[in-house]
């Protein structure tokens, strides 16, 4: 391991809830592509599959938030816990519903409580943010690190999830991902020590952290940007399949993680300077771009090779989010705003794999790559009416001051 990442982990504690977080964060990966698995297997309906993957999606977008902002005021552990179990439940209905043939308004039923579960990154990026706040230079180095860890998740979480859905019984990829949801969500709040001190009521003034101009931005680009993963995933399914190697699609993806892991690696051995809005413009364009050669991919080989270059753009874009996050947002409402952005990707997922799947089942899959370089032309022209909000001075929230500073300095920006 390089000496940036051996120097963040010198900070007692930060290699058992890093790990807790993989485990946690598996599902991420594994359910939505699981739960398309699944039902395309038992029905041969990608609309259906995409709706439920949609759905999935737009749960944990709206409750996502509403869970963080509890964890603000009230810690990880009394929070988490009871609605991890409540989603693991969703699940095992799910997937009872699914193998039974139940009417379809129970499929969607399920899939709702399904998806509230908690942003598990989010939980072990406020650990980080609390170790070294004010040291820009390791928090830097610890967010590259996460989101090596998130494309770890995204390599290994499809090939587990739809390898065990083909090869074992079709919904033994979300029966799996639920209990790494379980394991690593207790495992992670049993680590008292490092868990962000919870803030009382009284120092959540102003609303929710989305009254952040700047956070407005992000999420909303990231809605786009999750169009984008969520139109991947789902037409890759299709077109691996249309070849006769539907169980290839999770090589597949995971190739396009790869490329993210690796170029996240080595962005957190930099020590950039310069504005990070700049940076993040940079990088959302860049993933709008790397889209247009999966529009010419005849074959699963040809595909595999614009989905790693298209992948190279994802993790630095990441890493700089949750910098520009962290400088936006109150360090009250931290790991609320830093769900935002995911809520904002998990929008976009549901939209994506929803519209991809639509196209898949009219057109073929090849003509549904269509979805992602659309959503990629939104994100970048997203990211460019809102990059004045980011591109000046950010409210230091996230580094101490409280509502009032924040709207002022947005304002005052935006004036």
């Amino acid at each position: 391991m390089p000496s940036p990442y051996r120097a963040i982990f010198s900070a007692p504690g930060s290699r058992e809830f890093s790990a807790a977080g993989f485990f946690g964060r598996m599902p991420l990966s594994m359910m939505g592509i699981g739960v398309v698995t699944m039902i395309s297997q038992l029905t041969g309906r990608y609309g259906l599959a995409g709706a439920l993957s949609a759905t999935l999606a737009m749960s944990a977008a709206v409750c996502g938030p509403q869970v963080s902002r509890l964890v603000d005021r009230y810690g990880q552990r009394r929070v988490l816990r009871p609605v991890t179990l409540v989603a693991v439940a969703a699940v095992a209905g799910l997937l009872i519903c699914a193998q039974q043939g139940a009417p379809e308004w129970t499929l969607f039923v399920f899939s709702v409580g399904a998806g509230c579960v908690p942003s598990v990154g989010s939980m072990v990026r406020s650990r980080w943010a609390e170790i070294y706040r004010g040291s820009g230079r390791d928090l830097h180095t610890a967010y590259a690190w996460e989101s090596i860890v998130d494309e770890v998740c995204f390599i290994f979480g499809p090939i587990i999830s739809i390898g065990l859905s083909t090869a074992w019984f079709p919904e033994a990829g979300p029966l799996i991902a639920a209990g790494f949801l379980l394991v690593g969500v207790f495992w992670l709040t049993a680590q008292r020590a490092t868990e962000p001190v919870p803030h009382p009521k009284s120092q959540h003034t102003g609303g929710s952290a989305l009254r952040s101009r700047g956070l407005q931005v992000l999420v909303a680009t990231f809605v786009a940007t999750g169009a984008i993963f969520g139109g991947v995933d789902v037409v890759t399914v299709a077109f691996a399949e249309e070849r006769g190697h539907k169980a290839a699609a999770s090589l597949v993806l995971a190739v396009y993680a790869l490329g993210s892991c690796l170029a996240g690696a080595v962005f957190g051995l930099l020590h950039l300077k310069g504005n990070p809005g700049t940076r993040w413009l940079v990088g959302v364009c860049a993933m709008a771009v790397s889209m247009i050669p999966l529009q010419l991919a005849g074959n699963l080989p040809l595909l595999a090779v614009a989905l790693f270059v298209a992948g190279l753009a994802i993790a630095p874009t990441m890493v700089t989010t949750m910098a520009l996050v962290e400088a936006h947002v109150p360090r009250t409402k931290l790991t609320e705003g830093m769900t935002w952005t995911s809520t904002g990707l998990a929008v976009g997922v549901a939209l994506g794999s929803s519209a991809a799947g639509w196209v898949v089942d009219a057109a073929g899959a090849k003509a549904g790559y269509a979805v992602p370089a659309v959503a990629g032309a939104l994100a970048a022209a997203v990211a460019f009416l809102g990059y004045r909000r980011l591109a000046g001075p950010a409210a230091t929230g996230g580094r101490g001051q409280d509502d009032r500073h924040l709207r002022t300095d947005d304002d005052e920006h935006v004036a």
